[in-house]
């Protein structure tokens, strides 16, 4: 694993018990003149002083930097290499606090940049000699900079492929276990940064060979497909030898789809639509080819209009309603004042009124108001 960029030697050193002076008026000046750093924007600077469970970054002309608290505990691997005058890349958590410092992550930065180096790799084709982890019923698990991944068995070569009889699924894993502690020549394929997974493939290592079978292929194309691999952000769909497409699960069914092993299995024929075609991936969606439940509300349902609903999943924001399977709108926990007392008032599986606010088919979006 090569050594993280985020932070850079320098030769600026100052006594580690020297308080942290500012110019009052300069930084009035400052702060009047040039905007400060957004939240979630990186931004470098000099380490200016560290304390026992803090480290103060000169961000000039912004002002300084603080990591801290939560941010401080978590980096504490990264903090522990650090020394006065290396200049450190950070991620801003809060651009200005109540003492005037911005806050800043060092975890978050490494991640970002992690996320970063690898659509680097995906682009340079870059090959990587890794462990094999684990294995599942569907592929192999990997690692690569301590972000798991995942490497479907259909994107093994001939040599690894389990051959098994009648594709049986447990001959398959039994056969895939055996890979466990080798090491395996590998390209990133994809990047899913909200699931904190990457995709992984042993056969893409021909450019040529796989964008003349992508040329086969154009947006809006129904394809008859097999699945070859489940994981918990969507389904893998063999297309041909050589290449598979993913479902997310967001495109699996309009109705909520918590778990794609209850629904799928390994070998199973669908029909799926391509939806995207992208940097050497297809994107598919099952629901594309299915009637859009949205439809039936267009120009019947509006702001303001009162409708009964079952919650059906809370989430960090707030509950789900459903109107109908597949058609479902967000309550938000800020209307109840905390997401505890949505809890207390809005049980799963049970029906009550509510007032749509916003509803918007075209978009599958609508949100809702409680009703007492």
């Amino acid at each position: 694993m090569k050594k993280s960029n985020i932070i850079k030697k320098g030769k600026i050193a100052q006594p580690e018990d020297q308080p942290v002076i500012e110019n009052v008026i300069l930084k009035s000046i400052v702060d009047r003149s040039i905007n400060k750093p957004e939240a979630d924007s990186l931004i470098e600077g000099p380490v200016i002083l560290i304390k026992k469970s803090s480290v103060f970054v000169d961000l000039s002309p912004f002002g300084t930097g603080i990591i801290y608290g939560r941010e401080f505990i978590n980096a504490k691997d990264i903090i522990k290499k650090i020394s006065l005058g290396d200049v450190i890349k950070a991620k801003v958590v809060e651009p200005e606090n109540e003492d005037g410092y911005t806050e800043l992550s060092l975890k978050e930065a490494k991640q970002a940049l992690i996320w970063s180096e690898a659509e680097k790799a995906i682009k340079a084709k870059e090959i990587f000699d890794l462990e094999i982890k684990d294995a599942n019923k569907g592929g192999l698990i990997l690692e690569w900079q301590g972000i798991q991944g995942f490497l479907p068995a259909s994107q093994l070569k001939a040599e690894h492929y389990p051959r098994v009889e009648d594709s049986d699924k447990d001959k398959i894993l039994k056969e895939l276990k055996k890979l466990v502690g080798e090491k395996i020549s590998v390209m990133i394929i994809s990047t899913l940064p909200k699931e904190g997974k990457l995709i992984f493939s042993e056969r893409d290592n021909n450019p040529e060979e796989k964008k003349e079978i992508l040329s086969k292929y154009t947006v809006g194309d129904d394809l008859d497909c097999t699945v070859a691999g489940i994981v918990d952000f969507g389904v893998f769909l063999k297309l041909e030898d050589g290449l598979e497409g993913l479902v997310h699960i967001s495109e699996l069914d309009w109705g909520l789809v918590e778990d794609p092993r209850a629904m799928f299995k390994i070998g199973d024929k669908i029909r799926a639509k391509v939806i995207e075609i992208k940097e050497g991936k297809i994107s598919l969606s099952i629901k594309a080819l299915k009637e859009n439940p949205w439809k039936e509300f267009e120009g019947k349902l509006k702001k303001g209009d009162i409708i009964k609903g079952v919650v059906i999943k809370y989430n960090k924001h707030g509950a789900l309603v459903s109107i109908k399977e597949g058609v479902a709108g967000l309550v938000h926990n800020s209307t109840f004042g905390s997401d505890t007392k949505l809890r207390e008032k809005l049980e799963l599986g049970k029906t009550y009124n509510f007032q749509i606010t916003l509803f918007e088919p075209k978009d599958q979006k609508m949100t809702l108001i409680y009703l007492e």
